[in-house]
């Protein structure tokens, strides 16, 4: 990397925690040996940064001196794995027993490393090791961690009301229960336009407390699919979790290059042997119709939109959560399968 790219990522790690507000940082700035931040950066609204000039050491003094800044974290580990997750262990070694799995991409806590080249780490709530090998450390996470923060809006009331427009007389798309993160793409006066499974919408700005954050491990009673069941279903769920992490594409059907929500259902039950059309709308009338009572893990949940057309689907795992390939910005995910309202629950297997 040439010294102006160098530059302008470390000073994005200098000025992170202090918020830049959309501040736009020109290359040409950096022709001096020196950087002066007043004049490359005046309406990052950071004072005590902006009135220093930083050389390329001091820079990187100051990223690690303000480190507590990012998100919370003080020592910043990033799952740096291809596609999939990272497993998390109970003790430092292969064989140790998992305790949960990271996502590619998502964030940890790095309490210490061993001297075989393990990482003790806290993620989400999850506690245990994992490999040094496959992870961002140091600057590398910053940088990285910048890339993946996103925003979200946090669901304070017991069920908010999603709406196809910015207004209380618009259509209500779904419901979303107290405590679900919605992804944002834009707050505005009142409200907050955000993406549900890929389709934009609206909810009251009163009812949402809207933060960065960045994604972390899952426990494994997250993907536990609960007790009783068949080893079909058992095996079905288990095949289906291990492709958390994998990308979303429209149309797509591949589970490690990515799939739309029917394309990764379609594709789970494909490698049992069962055909399924590759459309939410066609897949909600294949199979039984059930009740929440009697769902069980393996079975399909269907979301519509505001004029009730149903259109998208995910496949529940049990213990009240479903796993779905939800949008381009969250890919292939575990999510509560209340997070929005189901409208139809379909078991695909006649047993």
């Amino acid at each position: 990397m040439n010294r102006n790219k160098r530059v302008i990522r470390l000073l994005s790690l200098c000025v992170a925690g202090a918020v830049l507000a959309g501040a736009q940082i020109p290359i040409e700035a950096y022709a001096s040996e020196k950087v002066n931040l007043q004049e490359v950066i005046p309406s990052a609204g950071a004072a005590s940064l902006v009135s220093m000039t930083l050389d390329e050491e001091e820079c990187i003094a100051v990223a690690e001196a303000s480190h507590e800044a990012f998100w919370g974290y003080t020592n910043l580990g990033i799952a740096n794995v291809e596609s999939g997750n990272l497993n998390v262990r109970a003790i430092p070694g292969t064989d140790g027993k998992l305790v949960g799995k990271m996502p590619k991409g998502s964030a940890c806590e790095i309490l210490e490393v061993t001297e075989d080249g393990w990482a003790h780490i806290i993620s989400g709530e999850v506690e245990g090791y994992v490999s040094m090998d496959y992870l961002y450390i140091g600057a590398d996470a910053k940088m990285r961690a910048l890339e993946l923060i996103r925003t979200v809006a946090i669901v304070n009331a017991d069920s908010l009301k999603v709406r196809d427009e910015a207004s209380q007389d618009s259509a209500v798309l779904t419901q979303v229960p107290n405590g679900e993160e919605l992804e944002v793409i834009e707050v505005l006066d009142g409200w907050v336009k955000v993406s549900i499974d890929g389709e934009e919408a609206y909810v009251s700005a009163d009812y949402v407390t809207v933060e960065e954050k960045l994604d972390t491990a899952v426990t494994m009673s997250e993907l536990r699919y609960g007790q009783g069941v068949s080893d079909l279903r058992v095996d079905i769920v288990e095949y289906a979790l291990q492709f958390v992490g994998n990308p979303y594409v429209w149309g797509g059907t591949s589970l490690t290059k990515g799939a739309d929500c029917s394309g990764f259902t379609m594709s789970v039950y494909k490698n049992f042997g069962i055909s399924l059309s590759h459309s939410s709308r066609a897949q909600a009338n294949e199979g039984t119709r059930i009740t929440a009572d009697e769902l069980q893990p393996g079975d399909l949940i269907f979301y519509a939109n505001s004029s009730g057309t149903i259109n998208h689907v995910a496949m529940y795992i049990g213990n009240g959560q479903v796993v779905h390939a939800s949008s381009a910005k969250t890919g292939i995910k575990i999510s509560k399968y209340t997070y929005r309202t189901p409208v139809r629950y379909v078991s695909i297997l006649q047993e």
